[in-house]
């Protein structure tokens, strides 16, 4: 990785040239250690390689203000179809750079990304608290995250979680720290069997210790959540980010991380969540999947509509990460079928409700299923098909388009 000026960038900020298939924990790594500098969007697994994450989108709890990661890179390198590598930006070969971008590996491989750099934080001050109502905890999400940036929080994040004493599903999922004890009897009487977690985070530097206490409480005093359900800590930015890595160290501990991993991640339109929350963390999963179930808004302004990926029609809409981690799968053979059924379930319930949404990390079986999934951008992204990648070679498995049938060349 080098270190670069940025000259394209509206400030001439730094930057970091990063080879496609390094992975976005190096990058902190370097990053902090070498210049005391950043990116400002990640996702939250910080083990995914930086080309993988950028073919995608890029989505964590940063991304409500600074963007996906989609919208955080200066500069590609990317290898065609055509064999050819090109050097693209928003300035050189700008189709090209917004086709990789989301593009699910379709068009090119990222060999190289320019990111730019900010500051960074040396502390972040981490806060859950508990709603047991999803229409005041979606809402208090949605008015954080459309806050002017001096007011808001660094990070916006939640998940629902089942209401029980259950070690992977309820209650103990919530503290941050064993000192934080979850109180259930703070749980207000006729509460329904899921609730919800609104996770924030305001970052710091160690001159601003003596007030973000002050700024923590007055930020959250709005917010409609249960009080005496607060789980607040101090740490560092590193280990902030890194927070997954250490759910995975213990997953892998315990056996769970081998075991197959039925994920499902959507995009659902702000319209449609309310009814989401009724039909399926209400219904279909009101029990729970085996790990965290994460629900929280981001913002369609913040995406760049040039780029490859395929969001709702809404100016807010929510990820809904469904991240399984179930040690039954170990040793039951037929429990990840019964969890890809239950994805399709969602799914469908989706589609007949006529919901606005979108598979994020997006799979289907068919060409006619792709082509509603990227709607009226279908024809574009067939258009650049065949421009960057006339005889389909690259990412057949998605099974977008047939190798034995590429899309017509160009009429140019």
């Amino acid at each position: 990785m080098e270190l670069v000026c940025a000259s394209s960038a509206a400030d001439g900020c730094a930057a970091v040239d990063v080879p496609g298939g390094a992975l976005w924990e190096e990058v902190l790594e370097w990053g902090i250690r070498r210049h005391g500098m950043a990116p400002a969007s990640w996702t939250d697994y910080l083990r995914l390689t930086v080309g993988g994450t950028l073919s995608n989108g890029g989505i964590s709890g940063q991304t409500f203000r600074h963007g996906p990661q989609t919208a955080n890179v200066l500069e590609l390198e990317v290898v065609t179809g055509n064999g050819e590598r090109v050097v693209c930006s928003t300035a050189a070969r700008p189709d090209l750079f917004f086709a990789a971008l989301g593009g699910l590996g379709q068009f090119g491989v990222i060999t190289r990304a320019r990111i730019p750099l900010l500051p960074a934080p040396r502390m972040a001050k981490w806060i859950r608290v508990v709603y047991d109502r999803f229409e005041e905890y979606s809402g208090d999400a949605e008015s954080l995250v459309t806050l002017p940036e001096p007011d808001a929080f660094d990070y916006v994040e939640g998940f629902a979680f089942v209401n029980s004493a259950d070690s992977v599903n309820g209650w103990p999922s919530v503290p941050l720290s064993a000192e934080l004890p979850f109180d259930p009897a703070i749980i207000p009487a006729g509460s329904g069997p899921v609730l919800y977690c609104l996770e924030v985070a305001l970052h710091f530097n160690q001159h601003e210790r003596d007030t973000i206490d002050q700024r923590a409480c007055a930020m959250l005093r709005p917010l409609r959540y249960i009080r005496g359900l607060e789980f607040v800590v101090e740490v560092t930015y590193v280990d902030f980010l890194s927070r997954v890595k250490r759910a995975e160290d213990a997953a892998r501990a315990n056996g769970t991380w081998a075991a197959p991993h039925p994920w499902l991640n959507l995009l659902v339109a702000s319209s449609a969540i309310v009814d989401f929350d009724r039909n399926v963390f209400k219904r279909i999963l009101k029990d729970g999947i085996g790990g965290p179930m994460l629900v929280y808004p981001l913002l369609r302004s913040k995406w760049d509509p040039r780029t490859s990926v395929a969001l709702p029609e809404s100016e807010i809409f929510y990820l809904v990460a469904l991240l399984r981690f179930s040690r039954r799968l170990c040793s039951e053979g037929g429990a990840a079928a019964e969890l890809v059924a239950q994805n399709r379930e969602i799914v469908e319930c989706c589609r007949s409700n006529g919901y606005d949404f979108k598979l994020y990390l997006p799979h289907y079986q068919s060409e006619a299923d792709w082509a509603r999934h990227f709607g009226r951008d279908w024809p574009r992204f067939v258009e650049r098909k065949a421009r960057y990648d006339p005889l389909g070679i690259l990412a057949p498995g998605q099974k977008l388009f047939s190798r034995s049938r590429p899309p017509p060349p160009l009429d140019l």
